[in-house]
């Protein structure tokens, strides 16, 4: 049985599952889970799209959901099940602890999988999974065991925003592979820039350019005046000459739990010299270190119990980004404006960054430079020309992006939201970041595409979506970036149509990332027609879009080799991934007669195969369950502009359940949900503009937004659905308030809103209850949206009440699914 104990302790028996209506994710398929445990074996966490019952297994769970186990095999094995199977089982990874309770968190991502250890959830990631087919639904947490209990207690559900940084820990690593000597290699794997820092240079001759004489035996301990000078009041004469500070009265081990806390954020030491490191503290004004000294202090003369004699006393500076790990200057003692002034001014500055065709363009600081870079260090100090002199010259980079990485080592944010071009500098940071080995700010840069890409940021994400196509260069060269060439990948793949016709960049992604693009899983497209003149635009690398009526004129006055040429072999393996079957017969028959069939082999055999599929439905037994022959799993439904009012529109299929049955009101049907920028009221009815009856009076009153006068009617075609919208149809209420000034948009979020069509003094809508409508020419049309709404940017032409929208009609067109 289930059991709660005292303390918030939680007990699963064997076979049994612990669920509760608290414990699940804000937004389904998104969410971290972080908690402690005390097992023998198998602490089993279970993801499910709803909630089980307490005799609930996994086991016996025939419905979509994940299932991590960890200590699973006597506690020796990690495993991921997916809908009870086995997809990962891995040797000596996030064991169990049977003596006391360990700390561990799960975060799931779109089918992410991370798993980590210790008390602060998206640190010290030890394992990570991504799901192919993605289970995007999961949302409750059930808390389970295998055949001994399990105790779990401080359970907390977390979510993962755009802006976490959850996600963005993960970034550095790619999945893991385990074997007998798991640990051991997974703490190798770690061995790296991930842990460079400021500490690597405590007490370290290397880059110094200060020394302290402790104590009577006149010991010599090196340190760095620009730490130091924006740690506290040191007073050094000599900016640029090397210092030197006696401190006869102090011993070793009090200066270097002083330099310690400085330098890492945290010390100890016995409380016998606590008294001497608060003298320390206040003779160079460490402020936050004397501060804390003196309240232990303080405590100990109220309770002396508090401390055993002879036993160190830990002091750690709070760090106000707590799931962060300590790096300059966050989690240190740093007064940031003395900082910031150091950085402008270049005070105790000791190198010259010259880069090419821009002169000197920085005096920044070696330490600072080489706490935040192994690279940079290692040029400081192995004997490099930059070891010697002061300049340094850097090649083929850009000033801009340095600049950003500078600021980012010295106020360990990264800004760039100024930028003219954020898109290419952000990539150029990238790619700084990753040739530097600054690790968090590769972290961030990933983060922050990462964002974009999943539409979390309205001023980045329109940029950034059109950049798919660079992104995918610079981050398919970049180890460390596979989350995000992979989120890239489904990003094109989803939007094929929209990427392959509103710009040619695709031509110059490699063939790897083409083929994979062509073979993933979510490719959407309209017509299997987009995903062959794709191909043939990429084979021939074309300067221009166009379709494959233009190859074909083409290759009639040419031959194949001269027309593709080193892509031709890329063309013959990709033409077989087109679904020649589901093309219209009339095209099919337009290919049949084409030159290029007749001089593509392979193109022959093809479209010879689709005749006899789609004439006589003739196909080779075993290519019967081959995906040529197939629908696409994400294909979308074409319902087309015939005529005004005509039934073929998104709300009118909607009120038939989609194709179910006869017509509703979807609004009443709760399929559609419309809004207005006016309260709902009597003449301000949304169920009106989905229904087939001519209305007097309907309006969208008017608000403020932005400060601006607008008004609009927005329809949410429902989270499981999305359109491309192609064609759109208005029609005028009894009034004669005629809209002149407005814009159709779109949403994937209802929030962040993107134009698919502006109207500029639009002279069309002149009489009472008249029809019009408008196509959507743009390559947006190509974009599917969730939300879409048409807001009056400008007046009507009623005098009177010029900011309401008059309408009592609207149907929308496209490719839906």
């Amino acid at each position: 049985m289930i059991e709660k104990k005292q303390k918030k302790f939680l007990t699963v028996a064997p076979f049994e599952c612990a669920w509760r209506q608290d414990l699940r994710f804000k937004e389904a398929g998104r969410g971290c889970v972080a908690f402690e445990a005390f097992a023998h074996n198998d602490v089993t966490l279970v993801f499910r799209e709803n909630v089980g019952s307490q005799h609930y297994h996994y086991k016996r769970d025939n419905s979509p959901h994940y299932t991590v186990i960890i200590g699973s095999h006597r506690n020796r094995r990690l495993k991921i099940e997916v809908d009870g199977k086995a997809v990962v089982d891995v040797a000596g990874i996030a064991l169990c602890c049977s003596s006391a309770f360990q700390s561990y968190w799960i975060s799931i991502y779109d089918g992410l999988i991370s798993i980590g250890k210790g008390r602060y959830p998206f640190q010290n990631l030890v394992f990570q999974w991504l799901d192919s087919k993605p289970n995007c639904s999961v949302q409750y947490i059930g808390l389970s065991s295998w055949d001994k209990h399990v105790g779990y207690r401080n359970v907390n559900v977390l979510p993962v925003t755009h802006n976490h940084i959850s996600l963005w820990q993960h970034v550095d690593y790619g999945e893991y592979e385990g074997g007998k000597d798991g640990e051991e290699d997974l703490e190798d794997e770690y061995v790296g820039y991930e842990k460079w820092g400021l500490e690597n240079f405590l007490e370290s001759w290397e880059l110094s350019d200060m020394f302290f004489i402790v104590g009577s035996e006149e010991m010599a301990v090196p340190a760095h005046k620009v730490i130091l000078g924006v740690s506290g009041n040191f007073s050094f004469t000599s900016a640029n000459e090397e210092e030197v500070v006696q401190l006869p009265g102090v011993t070793y081990p009090v200066l270097h739990a002083f330099l310690q806390y400085i330098y890492t954020g945290q010390t100890q030491i016995p409380e016998s010299q606590l008294v001497s490191l608060r003298d320390l503290s206040l003779q160079f004004e460490v402020m936050p270190l004397l501060k804390q000294c003196e309240e232990i202090i303080e405590r100990f003369k109220l309770n002396k119990k508090l401390f055993d004699s002879g036993k160190n006393v830990e002091i750690s500076y709070p760090n106000t980004w707590p799931h962060c790990c300590t790096s300059f200057p966050s989690g240190l003692p740093v007064n940031m404006p003395r900082l910031k002034q150091l950085h402008l001014t270049g005070k105790y500055s000791d190198v010259d960054i010259y880069i090419e065709g821009h002169g000197l363009v920085a005096q920044p600081h070696r330490i600072i430079l080489g706490s935040w870079s192994a690279p940079f260090a290692k040029m400081f100090t192995n004997g490099m020309s930059e070891s010697i002199s002061s300049k340094v010259c850097l090649r083929d980079v850009s000033l801009l992006a340095f600049n950003a990485m500078l600021e980012f080592m010295y106020s360990g944010k990264l800004h760039i939201d100024d930028a003219a071009d954020m898109g290419t500098l952000l990539l150029e940071l990238l790619l700084l970041a990753d040739q530097f080995g600054v690790a968090l700010l590769h972290q961030e840069c990933c983060k922050t595409l990462l964002e974009c890409l999943s539409e979390g940021r309205s001023s980045l994400v329109e940029e950034v979506l059109d950049s798919v196509c660079p992104i995918l260069q610079v981050v398919s060269s970049l180890p460390s970036c596979k989350i995000v060439e992979e989120t890239c990948l489904r990003k094109f793949s989803t939007h094929f149509d929209y990427y392959t016709t509103a710009s040619i960049d695709f031509i110059f992604l490699d063939q790897t990332n083409f083929s994979n693009i062509i073979q993933h899983p979510n490719l959407t497209v309209t017509s299997e027609e987009r995903v062959l003149n794709a191909i043939l635009l990429w084979c021939m690398q074309a300067k221009e879009l166009h379709g494959w009526e233009v190859v074909e004129e083409l290759i009639a006055n040419s031959i194949p080799e001269l027309l593709f040429g080193e892509r031709l072999h890329s063309l013959m393996d990709l033409l077989p991934f087109i679904r020649f079957p589901l093309l219209p017969h009339p095209l099919l028959k337009k290919l049949e007669k084409s030159s290029l069939r007749r001089q593509i082999p392979v193109l022959d055999d093809l479209v010879k195969e689709a005749i006899n599929y789609v004439e006589f439905g003739l196909a080779r037994p075993e290519k019967e369950h081959n995906a040529r022959f197939q629908r696409r799993r994400s294909s979308f439904k074409e319902l087309q502009y015939i005529c005004d009012g005509d039934s073929n529109g998104v709300l009118h299929f909607a009120g038939t359940s989609y194709g179910e049955h006869q017509w509703v009101n979807p609004v009443l049907g709760k399929r559609i949900t419309i809004t207005a920028s006016s309260p709902t009221s009597r003449h301000t009815d949304p169920k009106v503009l989905a229904s087939r009856t001519y209305q007097g009076t309907t309006f969208a009153g008017p608000r403020v937004e932005d400060g601006k006068n607008c008004s609009w009617w927005m329809v949410d075609i429902g989270e499981d659905h999305q359109l491309m919208c192609n064609y759109y149809t208005l029609r005028q209420d009894g009034s004669r308030a005629y809209i002149r000034f407005w814009n159709l948009q779109g949403s994937v979020d209802g929030k962040t809103w993107t134009d698919l069509r502006v109207h500029e003094n639009d002279q069309i809508m002149c009489k009472p209850g008249q029809y019009s409508s408008w196509p959507i020419m743009a390559p947006n049309a190509l974009l599917p949206f969730r939300f879409f709404r048409v807001i009056l940017t400008g007046p009507t032409s009623d005098a009177s009440n010029p900011w309401n929208f008059c309408i009592c009609f609207l149907e929308l067109y496209g490719y839906f699914y």
